[in-house]
């Protein structure tokens, strides 16, 4: 059995402008891949949307929030979100199936880098170019709910609720933050 401990961590924030995270996935890395890319997959723990996997190519990011987990009701300062939001990002980079990175909104980058592990892939998550607290919150805190999915649709375990996932993680990287990491 694999230590999939990596799987429970906490993102680091390894600059003032960046936050890392790892995961231990089951493989093969192409399944792993079409998680990143593909639409209908993507949708299943982050959001959906077309991917043109090329540098330049645009990355459509409809987050409905909702979908992710059986939980239905949204806190009220995200309420505005209860129908979804959407964006559209620029890949920066691509190298199938390893590497992919594609902007942010508003001025950040995120960069997803696979390794093999045996019969696991590990799941490197950079988002960088972050620049103020409250930015550096939302995408920790975030990010890890995400990726909570993202771990149990792979492993094929009960999901987490997103909002109340989304509220604790807050709380850590909240406490984090303040303290200086």
């Amino acid at each position: 059995m694999k230590d999939l401990s990596v799987n429970k961590t906490y993102g680091t924030f390894t600059s003032e402008a960046e936050v890392r995270f790892q995961r231990l996935l089951p493989g093969p890395i192409e399944t792993v891949w079409e998680y990143l890319t593909d639409s209908e997959k993507r949708g299943t723990w982050l959001a959906s949307g077309p991917m043109e996997l090329k540098v330049g190519g645009k990355v459509e990011l409809n987050f409905l929030h909702s979908s992710l987990s059986d939980e239905k009701t949204y806190p009220d300062r995200f309420k505005a979100m209860e129908n979804g939001i959407s964006g559209v990002e620029t890949i920066t980079a691509i190298d199938a199936p390893r590497f992919l990175s594609f902007t942010w909104h508003p001025d950040s980058e995120v960069s997803f880098e696979l390794e093999e592990k045996g019969e696991n892939v590990l799941l490197s998550i950079r988002h960088y170019k972050l620049t103020d607290e409250f930015g550096k919150l939302m995408v920790s805190s975030g990010w890890h709910t995400h990726l909570d999915i993202l771990v149990s649709k792979l492993y094929k375990e009960s999901v987490p609720k997103f909002w109340k996932t989304f509220t604790q993680h807050e709380a850590y990287y909240g406490e984090k933050l303040k303290s200086g990491r």
